[in-house]
């Protein structure tokens, strides 16, 4: 059976880096810790050439439209490589820090309030979206809901831009309901059609979205059982007021870490706490881990494919991974960060296991596991894990205990692998590493790494 600190560790991160201070500090203690963590808010430099404001966006359509159609494909290759490095940035992010959860919890936010690259096109404003979800990753749901409603990427991506008086686009006030708060069945038509109303002329602005007193729709209606000429702010007001809006966010908490199908009275046991707490995340998130860290619940979560990839290069000591690759393989696996499928976001469960997903995986551990590159082909100059030496091979370096038998260090790797085994997979470990083993003859390195790719491909390895 896995160790409960490993498995933590994996849940409120993507590693098993953080197992130690966890069974150090106790999990109360790493928790505080975690958010407590600072975030940079500086403007990376990959950035600095895109355009930041409406204004710089009109200047780029324009030079596209003088520009020859080489040099216009030039322009927007330039962008794609650039969304390209951002989601690099993100993922070294979450490698890097020592208290994850921020990274892991902002990406829960990004697959709830979605926003894509491929619809907004400009950058800069999505890492301004992803800033306010790093952030308000702790801090308050109704605070960060009208935050991120403000952004421009939002306004943009559900269409707001295109709603205004006489002509109302009521995407964004559906979603907003449907996706982002309540969830089906908690409103009605006529409130999405009057939240459209109260959010037309909502368009973008210089740092976040404004109201266009030209396209704004200043007629008093109901909204949620309050009426006048409700706007952004007051629309969200009332949403929290109603009394099924705690449940669709507790449900997904704990399907992203925890369950993949959480029992119906847990998420109304911590739904119920969360209003409680007047939608505070920070002490939601410590009643949820502190009281399911102390259950035998390991093994009830298809891990996603950044969790899958990134225990894998830790496991392997590889070093500096190569973000834009593993940016290439998550999204081969069907989690393109910036870009998701639709407004519902990745999928999650199930989805992350189909044969194809699973024949991926295994390849890649192949491949990792002998110390091969996750070759994109010749078009890629990066083709190593590496961020240096792109063409020497990896240097792979499992940590196992050199003094142990054979049963030993199977028990070990298990212990940080896999969250449960039987007979038959004892009797396939000890054929792959037997009872004769010696940790000090030569090749034996190989042969712990040969049983550590057969475990890693094993169903167990698939689920936390």
């Amino acid at each position: 059976m896995m160790n409960n600190h490993t498995l933590w560790s994996l849940r409120l991160g993507y590693s098993a880096k953080q197992a130690e201070t966890i069974k150090r500090t106790g999990l109360k203690n790493f928790l505080e810790q975690s958010f407590a963590t600072k975030f940079d808010s500086t403007v990376p430099d990959f950035l600095e050439n895109s355009p930041k404001s409406f204004n710089e966006l009109k200047g780029l359509r324009k030079k596209l439209k003088s520009s020859s159609p080489e040099e216009a494909k030039e322009m927007l290759k330039k962008e794609v490589l650039t969304s390209f490095e951002m989601k690099a940035w993100w993922i070294d992010k979450m490698t890097e820090d020592e208290f994850p959860l921020r990274e892991k919890m902002t990406c829960f936010w990004h697959n709830h309030f979605v926003s894509t690259y491929q619809k907004v096109k400009v950058n800069y404003w999505l890492f301004q979206h992803n800033q306010i979800l790093r952030e308000n990753a702790f801090d308050n749901f109704k605070t960060l809901t009208k935050e991120i409603i403000k952004s421009n990427a939002m306004v943009r991506y559900l269409d707001n831009v295109d709603n205004r008086k006489d002509k109302l686009n009521e995407n964004l006030s559906r979603e907003l309901l449907e996706l982002f708060t309540l969830g089906i069945g908690n409103y009605t038509e006529e409130d999405i059609k009057n939240g459209a109303k109260g959010l037309a002329g909502l368009g973008i602005g210089e740092e976040n979205a404004v109201y266009r007193k030209f396209f704004e729709d200043n007629e008093s209606f109901n909204y949620l059982g309050k009426k006048g000429n409700l706007k952004l702010d007051e629309i969200v007001d009332a949403i929290f007021e109603q009394p099924k809006i705690p449940y669709l966010i507790t449900r997904k908490i704990l399907k992203w870490f925890i369950y993949d199908n959480p029992k119906e009275e847990l998420v109304h046991y911590y739904g119920d706490y969360f209003k409680k707490m007047d939608f505070e995340i920070k002490p939601l998130l410590t009643k949820i881990f502190t009281e399911e860290f102390t259950k035998n619940n390991a093994g009830s979560k298809i891990k996603n494919p950044l969790e899958y990839i990134l225990q894998l290069t830790a496991e392997l000591h590889i070093q500096n991974p190569n973000g834009k690759l593993i940016a290439h393989f998550i999204k081969d696996q069907g989690m393109d960060l910036f870009n998701q499928p639709n407004v519902k976001g990745w999928d999650g469960g199930n989805s992350w296991l189909t044969s194809q997903v699973f024949l991926q995986r295994n390849n890649v551990a192949d491949l990792l596991c002998n110390g091969r590159n996750l070759n994109r082909g010749k078009k890629e100059n990066e083709n190593t894990m590496m961020k240096q030496n792109p063409n020497r091979p990896l240097n792979v370096r499992l940590q196992w205990d050199k003094e142990g038998n054979n049963k030993q260090i199977i028990a070990e790797l298990k212990d940080r692998l896999l969250f449960q085994t039987d007979e038959t997979d004892q009797q396939d470990f000890e054929k792959l590493l037997k009872y004769d083993f010696d940790s000090k003859t030569e090749g034996s390195e190989n042969a712990v790494t040969r049983l550590f790719n057969f475990m890693v491909k094993t169903p167990e390895f698939q689920l936390i």
